[in-house]
């Protein structure tokens, strides 16, 4: 095999914009096919990228022998679906985060890349970022210490999407918390070493979404058919005794937009926006900044990292159980706001 052979499931904004450029930047990948169920967005990304052959169904598509693995960029509702048709079929599976709409999707996917011997990868794609993967490296050096807190939060002040299916639960699974919260929340635990969640606590509201006037940075979206959360708060307990509280929002009455953590360890302290790190070092407490992080591509990284996980036989670097395990955090933290408990999380 010289080249990797891969197709393409869905080809909206996120697959135009984002994973075709990163997959024809790889020297070693090949892209085959192209499938989307509206024909003519298929078609004018196969003329874009030069995509040989085209499909609007990604079950005919998946029976190319040629064909060694698939990039899955469709909507939260179909990622289940195909992730395991490609994986049955024998194709290594890179879908977009997050993994499904639900733990119960995802433990199944998860089940079918075991049974199936292929990989599943989620593109979790902050990981890696320089300033995520310069963390990295200062926490698996012990400059942390036990870590035992994280603060998360992906918050926007007036960012509800006017597009697509974000605003519709049933197609989604939620609202902001599954949509950009993920993007924080698996960087925190990749960084707190995924220890295993086992309750959380939270509320969630909508009290913009389903509101006529509200000012839409972002266009105007249906309010009357608007069914997700536009604020989600968790608090989440882990059995090593570390914990972790969640902000979420599509729209709130704050002063900016913010994407960002706070990592609190014995050793040292750290936080993603700005970039620094704080420790007592010599009898002096002092702030680190990182400088000269090297220009990186989180896209193109992040398809790397699942060819490289295929040409050496090793896990993928965000592994299906990983984002399982972000599935069962978001699921409690709903279950909790509908009952209005703390709830446990097997």
């Amino acid at each position: 095999m010289s080249k990797i052979k891969v197709g393409v499931i869905g080809c909206g904004g996120i697959a135009r914009r984002r994973h075709f450029p990163a997959l024809l930047a790889q020297p070693d990948v090949e892209v085959v096919a192209a499938c989307d169920v509206d024909e003519n967005c298929v078609q004018s990304v196969a003329s874009e990228f030069g995509v040989p052959r085209v499909f609007s169904d990604y079950k005919d598509m998946l029976s190319m022998d040629e064909m060694d693995a698939v990039d899955i960029c469709t909507p939260n509702f179909v990622h289940m679906a195909p992730t395991i048709a490609a994986l049955e079929a024998g194709k290594h599976v890179l879908v977009e985060k997050p993994i499904a709409r639900n733990a119960a999707e995802a433990a199944r996917m998860v089940e079918a890349a075991r049974k199936s011997g292929t990989k599943l990868m989620v593109a979790h794609c902050f990981r890696f970022r320089s300033d995520s993967q310069a963390l990295k490296r200062f926490v698996d050096g012990g400059a942390m210490g036990e870590i035992y807190y994280a603060r998360v939060h992906a918050i926007r002040r007036r960012g509800i999407p006017s597009w697509g299916v974000f605003t519709d639960k049933e197609k989604q699974g939620g609202g902001p918390l599954i949509d950009i919260g993920v993007h924080i929340l698996d960087t925190a635990l990749w960084l707190m070493g995924y220890p295993r969640p086992v309750s959380a606590s939270a509320m969630t509201y909508a009290k913009f979404g389903k509101r006529p006037g509200v000012i839409g940075l972002w266009g105007q979206w249906d309010y009357n058919n608007f069914t997700v959360e536009d604020f989600a708060a968790g608090f989440v307990r882990f059995e090593n005794g570390a914990s972790l509280t969640i902000e979420s929002s599509f729209a709130a009455n704050i002063e900016k937009d913010s994407m960002n953590f706070c990592i609190l360890g014995t050793e040292g302290g750290c936080q993603f926006d700005p970039l620094k790190i704080f420790r007592e070092e010599h009898g002096t407490l002092v702030d680190l900044t990182p400088t000269c992080l090297p220009t990186v591509d989180m896209y193109q990284a992040e398809v790397r990292a699942f060819l490289d996980s295929i040409w050496n036989d090793t896990e993928p670097a965000v592994t299906g159980e990983q984002a399982l395990t972000v599935a069962k955090v978001l699921d409690a933290i709903y279950e909790s706001s509908e009952r209005g408990a703390e709830v446990g999380i097997e």
